[in-house]
């Protein structure tokens, strides 16, 4: 089944939840080796994702994923799509 095309709606990615939140993986974006790290690191589509802190400038982000801690910079977030 294909996804429905959105249009302009602007897609939520891992740096924008909130800490304190879970969400769902729904896709991963980018291409090659960066995407190969993420899923390298347990973020795969399906899995959920908790945002544990933030560092004071917003880099990194600190994640529970697959019951382990995990932090990761600002632009690898923005290729984790979350639902």
């Amino acid at each position: 089944m294909a996804e429905a095309s959105q249009g302009n709606v602007p897609k939520k990615t891992l740096r924008d939840v909130p800490i304190g939140e879970t969400a769902k993986v729904v896709r991963l974006t980018g291409e090659g080796a960066l995407k190969r790290h993420i899923m390298d690191m347990g973020i795969t589509k399906g899995v959920d994702v908790y945002v544990r802190k933030v560092a004071p400038l917003g880099d990194p982000i600190e994640v529970t994923v697959r019951g382990y801690e995990l932090s990761l910079r600002k632009s690898e977030a923005e290729n984790v799509v979350v639902g």
